[in-house]
């Protein structure tokens, strides 16, 4: 894909993009979900360091940083999420001091999606801790196999090793690996946010699944006639692809409005609050459907769609969790975009 330029169609073309319209590479990334082909170990680098170095980087930082980024071979996971901090991002506590040129850094980060798979990390380090939570923070672009740094594996409910947490120990890293200015990391990182909370691949893989669901339905016995002639399961099954095709309007909105040079919060906040809910209605009604059979793991003959509906019921618990929780995409549309007082 990246020497076909598939990964960067709309980057422009100084940093080894096509200078396509940016719906050119939303529509690929939509077909991409819909066939399931991997994407995640990508998707970082590609959809949240990219855009953000564009946006905050240096000239020297876009030179250096992007065009492996768009060649494939500069793989980032995301060092934001910490033990014990939860879905207070700007509570962080993992540490960089300033030591000359570098950067001396501590602590540990969870949750971290591919890091095992990674060739650098996007870093979020407290760099003031005298400072308001929000204004001591600073973000760096990390190579992994930088001394000091551990990844260990934390394996999913579905048994899968995808997450990890990651542990600096005095790693040394480059005051010019710092992306915008000392202490303005959380700044930087609502770019970032904004970027990751757009994907329209969410409603691209919910539709996959509502197409198999449908088509279980008209397969599944129930009472002697098919269960798509339930009036509750054919009620059920509109009221899923209405709001899925609500949410791909919300994503295809959040990428217009990239494609002309704004940067989308409470509109990526409500497309990710919804995508992400919408997913575990849909899983659920999949799972209802399928009764017993939907313990059954994935490789057993008697798995139904190969058991992809009940990994996704499984997996899509955490989805109102990971890359910001529900309650905090709903205080954000709250005071961004309804403008409501904070209680």
């Amino acid at each position: 894909m990246a020497a076909r330029g598939y990964l960067t169609m709309a980057w422009p073309r100084e940093y080894g993009g096509r200078d396509l319209p940016l719906m050119h590479q939303v529509v690929f990334q939509e077909e991409q979900a819909m066939a399931r082909a991997p994407h995640r170990d990508l998707s970082t680098s590609i959809n949240i360091v990219a855009p953000t170095v564009m946006v905050h980087g240096t000239d020297e930082q876009k030179q250096r940083f992007l065009p492996p980024i768009g060649r494939g071979e500069h793989v980032y996971c995301q060092g934001f999420s910490e033990p014990g901090v939860g879905s207070d991002l700007a509570s962080l506590q993992c540490s960089a001091v300033r030591d000359g040129d570098e950067y001396i850094v501590n602590g540990s980060k969870s949750w971290t999606s591919g890091a095992h798979r990674s060739t650098h990390c996007i870093l979020l380090t407290r760099t003031d801790p005298a400072a308001p939570k929000h204004k001591g923070i600073s973000m760096f672009l990390v190579p992994i196999d930088t001394p000091g740094i551990t990844v260990r594996p934390i394996r999913d409910p579905n048994g899968l090793h995808y997450f990890n947490e990651v542990f600096f120990d005095n790693v040394r890293i480059s005051a010019s690996d710092r992306i915008g200015e000392e202490n303005q990391g959380w700044y930087v990182t609502t770019t970032t946010l904004d970027f990751e909370r757009s994907g329209i691949y969410r409603f691209a893989f919910n539709q996959r699944n509502l197409d198999e669901i449908h088509e279980l339905a008209r397969e599944t016995s129930w009472r002697g006639s098919s269960a798509a002639g339930n009036p509750a399961v054919r009620h059920a099954l509109a009221d899923q692809m209405v709001g899925n095709h609500a949410g791909r309007l919300l994503a295809y909105r959040v990428a217009w409005m990239q494609s002309q040079g704004m940067v989308p919060n409470q509109e990526a906040s409500t497309a990710k609050l919804w995508g992400s809910e919408l997913s575990q209605t849909i899983s659920q009604l999949g799972m209802r459907l399928l009764g017993l059979y939907g313990q059954i793991d994935r490789g057993s003959k008697f798995a139904v769609l190969e058991g992809h509906i009940k990994a996704d019921y499984v997996n899509s618990v955490s989805r109102t969790v990971r890359g910001g929780t529900s309650e905090i995409q709903r205080n954000i549309i709250a005071t961004r975009g309804l403008r409501l007082p904070r209680g």
